[in-house]
């Protein structure tokens, strides 16, 4: 769902990200859009609902239970480094926008009302604060496509990870040409508010995640998992095909013709998502 009149802008400079939100959580014809982002409050709510949802469960399938230590890059206010906590990881979340409502202090909130247990660090993802060899997962939710400088996030990332630990990056933002850009932009619900979105080439991700010594073992394309979907869902978009074509199953459609398709997608900010494992002799001096 897009904000297509940009009448609508509060007068005056471009908003931070935690007035973007506020302000879109004042429109009361984008409830349903908030309530996809977990803008919604209270905070516990919307965070319960991001460990039910199917994106999550396919996180989770993806990263296994429970394996020890995991940060959590630009965790925003908390959901995804909640989730990770709850299945039992020890969980770090990093997060450099200190505001109650999309940052730090929103995670530091969940933490005091849910009593789940969740350390914060206030830093940069380009320069992380952790020894070398910490984590065994590194897990970046709608992340790398904000990245200052992508190659050194990845770095970072890589760095910070134990041999062979599991690095995964979700809902990034691809275009086809740079040109694109702009029409992404353009599409984007927030980024006439604020003005901080971005997309990179599918190149570009893999370039900088592999250069930085981990080793690429899943690329998902916007059809081929409900992380990139949600909050639509592979089944319900099964099902929307089966109606269309007659089809008197969803079932008869198979997975490897979504992932056909998703390949030939060119819309501008499309998703894709990452899975990687860091290679036992990367150098993280």
């Amino acid at each position: 769902m897009v904000l297509r009149d940009r009448e609508m802008k509060p007068a005056g400079p471009p908003l931070s990200w935690e007035a973007s939100v506020r302000w879109l959580k004042e429109q009361p014809d984008q409830v349903e859009l908030v309530r996809a982002c977990f803008y919604d409050d209270p905070l516990g709510v919307a965070a319960d609902r991001y460990h039910g949802s199917p994106e999550w469960i396919a996180v989770r399938c993806l990263i296994g239970l429970s394996r020890g230590s995991a940060l959590d890059v630009g965790a925003g206010r908390g959901i995804s480094a909640y989730a990770l906590a709850k299945d039992g990881w020890q969980t770090t979340a990093l997060e450099p926008d200190p505001s109650m409502e999309v940052g730090a202090g929103a995670i530091r909130q969940l933490v005091t009302e849910s009593g789940v247990k969740i350390g914060v660090v206030e830093e940069w993802g380009e320069d992380l604060p952790f020894e070398s060899n910490s984590f065994d997962l590194v897990h970046c939710r709608q992340v790398l496509h904000h990245a200052r400088d992508l190659p050194s996030l990845c770095r970072e990332a890589a760095r910070v990870l134990k041999p062979n630990g599991t690095f995964i990056a979700t809902r990034e933002h691809v275009l086809s040409h740079r040109e694109d850009l702009q029409a992404f932009l353009d599409s984007h619900p927030l980024h006439f508010l604020y003005g901080g979105e971005n997309a990179y080439l599918l190149p570009d991700y893999i370039s900088a995640i592999t250069a930085a010594g981990i080793k690429l073992i899943r690329v998902l394309n916007p059809l081929e998992s409900d992380i990139n979907l949600f909050p639509q869902t592979m089944a319900g978009l099964k099902t929307q095909i089966a109606h269309k074509c007659c089809l008197p199953f969803p079932s008869l459609i198979p997975d490897w013709l979504l992932s056909l398709i998703g390949r030939s997608m060119r819309t501008p900010g499309r998703l894709y998502s990452f899975l990687g494992q860091k290679q036992s002799g990367t150098e993280t001096s």
